[in-house]
């Protein structure tokens, strides 16, 4: 059934006489695969990683496994300190500078949750939260978003509401979270989303509503926690919810992963133009 899925797209996607599909194909340019992706990312039409709840429903984590994925002294700007407990960092205050930590722990692969408390009116112009690997930078002149800044960061501005990366922003979230969280502003409690399976990165709020992926094609590195700071005085604190290991993927993924190879990146974007549900299109495009 799966060969006869695939055989049935590729004719579809590459058949030249329109009659045979049953359906007429789209003469205005479909977007890009790339575009797609975008688009997909920038909606937040994604769903929640498949374990996402299973893991939130687990027991809290020791103390012993908090303080292991807890901040990083030693992997910080130099205007960080973290206290007696390294889940909680202190920003010392100091002009025109933006600094940033990182947690202990890298990861590299399954399913990961970590929860950061930042107070609202502790953040300043520039608030971010997400992950970096050792490569990002840790201290800046000036006021800005660090974190997202280069190739090696991934962050949100909880102030703003914009998610940064290669010094590109876009808003975040948008569709049916958009307005509650522009009319109310993140919480003081955000939990951030890591799944490594599927090279993703999001945020969901404090009882686990998924807000959307915010970031795609995190893979081949070690992603740890990490926030960027302005304010003078703050204090963030980290807590790891938990994590869960890679598991052989479902039939559904096979089936995905099958089609996605058949299929090849050049025609991926025609995917839009097939009578397929919206679910099943957005699956497919996920990167």
């Amino acid at each position: 059934m799966g060969q006869k899925l695939v055989t049935s797209l590729l004719w579809q996607l590459g058949g030249s006489e329109e009659s045979k599909a049953g359906f007429p194909i789209p003469v205005h340019p479909p977007p890009s695969a790339s575009q797609a992706l975008c688009s997909l990312a920038d909606t937040g039409a994604l769903s929640a990683p498949d374990r996402l709840a299973e893991l939130l429903a687990l027991p809290p984590c020791s103390p012993e496994v908090q303080s292991q994925h807890g901040w990083n002294a030693q992997d910080s700007s130099p205007c960080m300190t973290v206290c007696g407990s390294p889940l909680t960092f202190k920003r010392r205050p100091t002009a025109q500078t933006t600094d940033s930590i990182r947690g202990r722990m890298g990861y590299m692969s399954g399913l990961h949750v970590w929860e950061i408390s930042w107070p609202p009116s502790q953040r300043g112009t520039h608030a971010v939260v997400g992950v970096s690997t050792t490569q990002a930078p840790l201290q800046a002149e000036g006021y800005q978003a660090l974190l997202g800044s280069d190739p090696h960061s991934w962050g949100l501005d909880l102030g703003k509401g914009v998610l940064y990366h290669r010094g590109q922003a876009r808003r975040y979230p948008t569709g049916r979270w958009a307005e509650e969280m522009t009319s109310s502003g993140f919480p003081e409690r955000i939990l951030v989303v890591l799944d490594l399976q599927c090279g993703t990165l999001g945020y969901a709020l404090e009882d686990g509503r998924y807000l959307g992926v915010a970031f795609q094609g995190l893979k081949g590195a070690a992603f740890h926690p990490a926030v960027s700071a302005v304010w003078g005085q703050c204090e963030v604190t980290i807590r790891y919810r938990n994590g869960l290991k890679p598991q052989p993927l479902s039939l559904q993924q096979l089936c995905r992963q099958s089609v996605r190879e058949a299929l090849g990146p050049s025609r991926l974007a025609g995917v839009w133009g097939l009578p397929l549900p919206s679910a099943v299109q957005s699956s497919l495009l996920q990167h």
